[in-house]
């Protein structure tokens, strides 16, 4: 199950990532006066409310404390979450229009939000642990169903991301940490998840010593892992796909497979309009 549950995340993931890339996101959060990155780290962070900068520098665990601070200072004395909020599913709302068009009324859509919905809905409880998740837990649903499943996957997704954090955090690494090793991975460049998330050069060399030092990594240049950073790494994903299999294990594997299939298209479509890079993953 925990293939599938994986397989089922990866492919709904452009559904709701895309609001980190459509233009109609920087827009709207731009009506609001919020400039830069302040945008992305107060629409992600609003169903929490106004809290402490610190508080929004836990969940957003491998950027940058300065740049986190910096935003979130910036973006609540411009506006206040209601307003990122209404912002924010307005969006989603137009960018899913735009690339989805006559789609957004078919009944392939509607049942793909029924079950994304019901999945969300099994682990509306299931909070402990999970910051992120729990705050966007208690937001009201949408009606409309595109908007419906984009709330679902956000659920999903933040659901897993908690449950990654805490996997990152019991195996010793700290937030910078976690992206160096993410990159020695193969999976995305270490330059572009250091300069997206905003660390330095001296930084980022600094955490690879220390990861080499404790027997994470093997080389200079280029880093990758030793035999037991690759164990080490394999056990925090495993660990995140064991704490994030409840939802899909309730619909079970059949409706997972319908839902796949359903959202395949969709997904797509908001992939290759925002997110060209996530189509080797559908």
């Amino acid at each position: 199950m925990i293939e599938v549950a994986r397989r089922t995340w990866r492919l709904l993931e452009p559904y709701h990532g895309m609001i980190y890339f459509a233009p109609e996101a920087a827009a709207a959060y731009g009506e609001l006066g919020l400039t830069g990155r302040a945008g992305y780290f107060a629409s992600r962070s609003a169903a929490l409310g106004v809290v402490p900068a610190p508080v929004v520098v836990a969940t957003f665990y491998n950027f940058n404390p300065d740049l986190v601070r910096e935003s979130i200072t910036a973006a609540w004395s411009t506006t206040d979450p209601g307003a990122v909020l209404a912002a924010r599913y307005a969006a989603a709302d137009r960018a899913l229009r735009g690339a989805l068009g006559d789609a957004i009324g078919s009944p392939e859509l509607h049942r793909a939000a029924a079950l994304g919905r019901e999945a969300a809905e099994t682990i509306a409880g299931d909070v402990a642990g999970r910051p992120l998740f729990a705050a966007h837990a208690a937001l009201s649903w949408p009606t409309e169903p595109h908007l419906v499943l984009w709330h679902a996957q956000t659920l999903l997704r933040e659901y897993r991301g908690d449950a990654h954090v805490a996997a990152l955090l019991t195996a010793g690494l700290s937030g910078i940490e976690a992206l160096v090793t993410h990159a020695a991975s193969g999976a995305v460049p270490a330059e572009t998840l250091r300069t997206s998330r905003s660390w330095s050069e001296e930084d980022w060399n600094r955490a690879v010593a220390g990861l080499r030092e404790r027997d994470w990594l093997t080389g200079d240049a280029d880093p990758t892992f030793t035999p037991a950073g690759a164990a080490r790494r394999a056990d925090i994903e495993k660990a995140t796909d064991e704490n994030s299999v409840a939802p899909y294990a309730h619909i079970g594997e059949p409706a997972c497979a319908e839902l796949q299939e359903l959202v395949r298209p969709f997904s797509r479509a908001l992939a290759e309009k925002h997110m060209p890079w996530a189509l080797a993953r559908q």
